[in-house]
């Protein structure tokens, strides 16, 4: 190797040691300030939550819990996908809303909203960057004049994201869905009814595409 491919390769080097000492300590501060911020919102987390990058947490005086081995993603450095548009998110409105997000869950920027009733995803769940989830329209269809106004929360609906899913980048989960154990949505879905159990679904509006099983080997879809 000649002295300019040495140079070339000490400073890739360098710059790769430089990353990973960045992420390395903007994970501990971030999981640090966290952690204290949901200990003053009397928020409970498990073991080994890891917070990469910025995560807002907004839930007094509602019910948030975290599971163990959590881990948030916010930063683009750290995303291996794609660039994320912003910090997770994690948000609550009335008092009787909750976020319930169990042991083993990954999220890459997430936007996570519960208005006033239950989000739950379940177990091993991981999330692409930049997906979103509410139990609410916000806003009222009809009349057009009363858009602006929030509605009333009794169309509110609950949302359950089983254990084992895989939610694609840029999807959508809307109010009242219930996503089965084992069922991958592809990037860029909206989801607007209940998918079952160990599918794979897509689309705008979501639709179920086929049945997942051991025959699926290492076969991956672009999510």
């Amino acid at each position: 190797m000649n002295l300019k491919n040495k140079l070339i390769s000490l400073l890739f080097n360098t710059l790769k040691m430089c990353r990973n000492v960045y992420i390395f300590f903007s994970t501990q501060y971030n999981t640090i300030f966290f952690k204290l911020w949901a200990i003053a919102s009397r928020v409970p987390f498990g073991s080994k939550l890891q917070c990469c990058g910025r995560v807002i947490l907004d839930c007094l005086p509602a019910t948030v819990s975290l599971g163990n081995n959590i881990i948030f993603v916010s930063d683009s450095v750290r995303c291996t996908a794609t660039t994320v548009y912003g910090p997770s998110r994690l948000r609550t409105f009335a008092p009787t809303a909750r976020i319930e997000i169990a042991d083993g869950v990954g999220m890459n920027a997430i936007s996570i909203t519960a208005r006033s009733r239950t989000i739950h995803i379940g177990e091993n769940t991981m999330f692409a960057p930049n997906c979103t989830v509410v139990d609410s329209d916000f806003h009222s269809l009809w009349p057009p004049e009363g858009r602006i106004c929030n509605p009333g929360m009794e169309q509110d609906a609950d949302v359950h994201i089983g254990k084992n899913c895989w939610i694609g980048m840029q999807s959508i989960i809307l109010k009242g869905v219930t996503i089965g154990d084992g069922s991958v949505v592809a990037a860029g879905s909206v989801v607007t009814r209940d998918i079952p159990p160990n599918v794979l679904a897509a689309g705008v509006p979501a639709r179920v595409l086929r049945p997942l099983n051991d025959n699926e080997g290492n076969t991956c879809v672009l999510v």
